[in-house]
C-alpha cells in the first residue's frame, strides 16, 4: 500500500470514528464502505464497522467482524466486549460468556469486563460465579456498585443473601 493510500485509510478510519463518537453509525458504515468490502479492511476499520453495526442493533451482521477482528487483535477487550454483547442480544448468553472470559485473559483485572461477566453469569444461572465475579469487579472498582440496583441482569440472584451482602458493601456469609 503505498504512504497516500494509507493517509486516505486512516483519515476515513478517523471519521468513522468520529462518526460513532457522535452517535451516527449509518455515517460511520458509509465511510468505511469507501475503503472496500467487509473483507478487504484492516482489523482497525473492521473493528469501525462491527461496532456500527452494533450500534444499529444489527447483532447478528456485526458479530462475524468482531470475531475476525478477535482473532487479529486478541488482546484487545474491547472487541471482546462488543462481541460479548451482541452475543447477549441474541440470545446467546454462552457465547457471551466466552467473549469476555477470552477479555479476562488480556487483562484479568479489568473491573468492566468482571462486572459483566457476572451480569452475564447470573443470566446463565450461574449464582456462584457471578457472585465471585461481581466480588472481584467491586474489589478492584466500588464505583460499579452503584449500577447494581438498576441492573436487570441480575434480577435472578437478586433475593439471595450473598448477592444482597456483596451489592451493599458486607461480607457475605459463609
Amino acid at each position: 500500500m503505498s504512504r497516500r493510500d494509507r493517509i486516505r485509510q486512516t483519515k476515513i478510519q478517523h471519521e468513522a470514528e468520529g462518526y460513532l463518537e457522535l452517535g451516527l453509525p449509518e455515517n460511520a458504515l458509509r465511510a468505511l464502505a469507501r475503503l472496500g468490502e467487509p473483507g478487504e479492511l484492516d482489523p482497525h476499520a473492521l473493528y469501525l464497522r462491527g461496532e456500527a453495526l452494533r450500534m444499529l442493533k444489527r447483532y447478528n451482521e456485526a458479530i462475524p467482524a468482531l470475531q475476525q477482528v478477535g482473532m487479529a487483535m486478541a488482546k484487545n477487550i474491547h472487541v471482546w466486549i462488543a462481541l460479548g454483547w451482541c452475543y447477549k442480544r441474541i440470545d446467546r448468553i454462552d457465547r457471551a460468556i466466552e467473549a469476555l472470559e477470552t477479555a479476562l485473559t488480556a487483562e484479568p483485572e479489568e473491573p468492566l469486563v468482571l462486572y459483566n461477566l457476572a451480569c452475564y453469569w447470573s443470566l446463565a444461572g450461574d449464582k456462584s460465579q457471578a457472585l465471585e465475579y461481581l466480588s472481584r469487579a467491586l474489589s478492584i472498582d466500588v464505583a460499579y456498585r452503584e449500577l447494581i440496583e438498576d441492573e436487570p441482569d441480575f434480577d435472578p440472584i437478586r433475593d439471595d443473601p450473598g448477592f444482597q451482602a456483596i451489592s451493599s458493601g458486607a461480607q457475605p456469609a459463609g
